[in-house]
């Protein structure tokens, strides 16, 4: 699995965990996630790439199942501290408008994802299923090397979503770096809709 996936989906989590706590994002919500795409967006000799990404059903349903399966490639050890610069638009009216960073969502600036994936799965903890099954890493360091994570099945719950965080289309872009150099870009699109 490509260390960038990875942290993005530990990165959600972690948001979704500490808003819940924080009473930002509540129980109760349904969604659907429709038409999600994604693509590298970096240098060609970016060390860090996605080589594959796979998900379904389309459209995701939230609460629902999620069946995914990625791999991907880092040349060098992802380690702190590791930034990660988020940038999310929706469309409106035809333009893309830039979300501004909001209770730590949205086009947001992050110091360290390190510190934040320690905060989800302390050290010392097993990673979560199935990662932990195939040997897939969930906090810093991650050694370079190539990752991959089989076809598997995941437990999206219910949440509600924060109120700026509404019905349309979305695209989003996340920037890992290091030491001021990137690292790795990874592009993702979808449309959210509330049922």
């Amino acid at each position: 699995m490509d260390p960038r996936l990875l942290l993005a989906v530990v990165f959600s989590l972690i948001l979704t965990e500490t808003e819940s706590k924080r009473g930002g994002l509540k129980r109760g919500t349904r969604a659907q996630v429709l038409g999600f795409d994604w693509k590298n967006c970096g240098d060609p000799d970016d060390p860090a790439v996605l080589k594959t990404l796979s998900v379904a059903p389309d459209p995701i349903s939230i609460p629902g199942l999620l069946t995914a399966a990625a791999s991907g490639a880092t040349s060098v050890e992802l380690c702190a501290p590791l930034s990660l610069n988020v940038t999310l638009e929706k469309e409106v009216a035809g333009f893309w408008v830039k979300i501004p960073c909001l209770d730590d969502l949205g086009s947001c600036h992050y110091v360290n994802v390190c510190d934040l994936l320690d905060q989800l799965i302390p050290p010392g903890q097993d990673c979560p299923e199935p990662l932990h099954s195939y040997g897939l890493p969930c906090r810093c360091p991650i050694k370079a090397g190539s990752y991959s994570l089989p076809q598997s099945d995941f437990d999206l719950p219910e949440v509600e979503l924060p109120y700026w965080l509404t019905n349309g289309h979305y695209r989003a872009q996340g920037v890992l770096g290091k030491d001021g150099k990137e690292l790795g870009c990874l592009k993702v699109a979808l449309s959210l809709h509330s049922v």
